[in-house]
This record gives structure tokens, sequence and C-alpha cells, in this order.
């Protein structure tokens, strides 16, 4: 019996696989010491023994039956390898992405765990495993897996969420974030935390400091519209009503088009841009907090504090460290 499978597409990302098996052998590796189960886990594909992986990186790997064997593994997916969200449903129709598709979603009908990072989260919508659940994926990525499964609550700053049986994770490095919850998971908090600590891994809480408002527009007009206006009216903001009238459309048309293509309120998306635009500020100027709030239509910089750790997960003066 394995405690993992890893099933890994041809074109993965190479740094997601290979993190994926050398925190497995750290954890392997003190788990004795530490009077821990030693993990065990095997490397599958769907299509072929041999893949090769983003940057060149060739492995052999198990070929999986044609026939599912159901086991009590919890079955981990690294991040495939796309560069953009237009290049999302050509991947899911290649066939070692359908046969993928169809061992998830037979693992997850059998009571399995699913466990998916940035792009390879696609994998799970199609599996049809996302309705009605939350799930992140890579913060450039939010928008077409909302696009996709409307019924989905796609959280565009959460690093790792684990909705029931699926658990999802961001962009590529977010694989190490998603091992270690999945060690945790597993094994309990000594063996997590000894990983952790043997390769210098730090908590984090949140990718919303590396997304940008411009995210959400790409590839929607109503919503670069809507960033465009906002952005252009700072430190005027205008209201949820003015936006709607603008567009032609009543309010509550306005915000179901935005919770559609963003899953998050019109109101939700103007803070985004001001929030954007003041972390630009932030690290692009010499500006006091007090200015940046200003600039970016906050009546205090107190508001913007706020704000800004809700959206972020940090504070202005932790921003600006960052530059």
């Amino acid at each position: 019996m394995h405690d993992f499978t890893v099933l890994v597409l041809s074109n993965a990302y190479a740094s997601s696989v290979a993190m994926t098996l050398d925190m497995l052998t750290v954890a392997a590796s003190i788990a004795s010491p530490l009077g821990v189960a030693i993990p065990r886990w095997r490397v599958v594909s769907t299509e072929s023994n041999e893949l090769e992986f983003s940057n060149g990186l060739r492995m052999f790997v198990q070929k999986l039956p044609k026939r599912y064997r159901p086991d009590n593994s919890i079955l981990i997916v690294p991040g495939l390898g796309l560069d953009n969200p237009e290049s999302v449903q050509e991947r899911l129709k290649q066939a070692d992405s359908q046969s993928a598709i169809e061992f998830i979603r037979k693992h997850a009908n059998a009571g399995g765990s699913i466990a998916a990072s940035c792009s390879s989260v696609f994998l799970c919508q199609a599996a049809g495993l996302l309705c009605d659940r939350k799930a992140t994926t890579s913060w450039w990525l939010t928008q077409k897996l909302q696009e996709l499964e409307p019924r989905c609550r796609v959280e565009a700053e959460r690093i790792v969420i684990a909705d029931g049986n699926i658990i999802t994770a961001g962009a590529a490095f977010a694989q190490m974030d998603l091992l270690i919850h999945l060690i945790r998971l597993r094994f309990g908090a000594p063996l997590a935390d000894g990983v952790s600590r043997a390769l210098l891994i730090d908590k984090r809480q949140s990718q919303a400091l590396f997304a940008m408002p411009v995210a959400f527009a790409s590839g929607n007009d109503l919503i670069a519209r809507l960033t465009k206006r906002v952005r252009d009216s700072l430190p005027h903001i205008p209201t949820v009503a003015a936006l709607a009238a603008e567009s032609c459309i009543s309010e509550r048309s306005l915000s179901r088009h935005v919770k559609a293509m963003t899953g998050s309120s019109t109101k939700t998306l103007i803070q985004s841009v001001q929030i954007g635009v003041a972390r630009q500020l932030l690290e692009s100027s010499r500006l006091n907090v007090e200015q940046v709030a200003e600039r970016v239509g906050y009546a205090d910089s107190t508001a913007l504090r706020r704000t800004m750790f809700r959206h972020l997960g940090a504070i202005p003066s932790q921003i600006r460290l960052t530059r």
C-alpha cells in the first residue's frame, strides 16, 4: 500500500514534480528519528513509462493499468507546463489529460483524496469535482477556472484549500505548501514541521501579494473596462450603480457578471484595483502611506492598512520591504 500516488503528465512543470519527490524523500529520511511511520509513494503516468517535463528533464515512471484499482493513497497531481490561460482547454483535450481526468474521477468517486496545484487543478475541474466547492489555482488562472466552473468558489488569494477530499494549491511553487499540508494530514504535525525545518520552508498564508488586478481583466471585455474605469478614476471611486449604468445593465446583472468571471463581488473588484495601485506606489515611489492612501481613494492610512491586510495578508510596511 502507498500513502501517496504521484500522477505526472508529459511536459509537467519539472520543478513541481521534483519538489514533490524531494519533499517526500526528506520526509522518509527523518520519519524514523521522529517516531513516525515512513511515507511510501509511487510515481505513475496514464500514457507512457518515460516522460519529458517542461525543462527537458526525463523520468521513467510506472504506467497505470487500464482497470482502476481503488486504494487509500492521496493522489498528487503536480502542475502542468502551461504558460497562459488560453492553452488550458487545448491541453485538457490531449489523450494523457483525458486519461488522467478519468483516473482522477474514479479515485474521487471511490472516496480517495485528490491534491492538485497550479494548472493541474483544471484536471479536477474537468473531472466534475469542483462544483459547489472552494478551490484555488495559480493567481493568473483564477478567472479561467471561474469561467469553466461558475459554481466553484475560486479564492485567488489562498495558497492551499482543502474542501472535503479535494485539495487545491496555487502557483507552481505552492506545491511545497501543498506537500507540507499533505504530510501533516497523513502523518501529523511533527513530520510536517520536520520537513519544513529541514528545507527552510517559511509558513505562507496567501498568494494575493503576487497577483495583480489586471489578471482579473485578461480575456473579458467587461472586467477589463471596469478595471480601467476604476483605475483611471482614482482617487475618486465610482459607485457600483455608476459602473452598471455606464455598462447599460442593472446593478444585479453587473454583480452577476463580475461574480461569474472573478468569483468576487463588484466591490471586491474595485478594492482589488485600489490595492493594486497602492502596492505599485509603495514599491515604486517615495510617497508615505498617508499619501498613498489619498492617491487611491482612502480617507486615511488606517483604512488602507486594514483593506490591504485583508486582501494581501500584508501591511504597507511589509510590501515596501519586499522591494
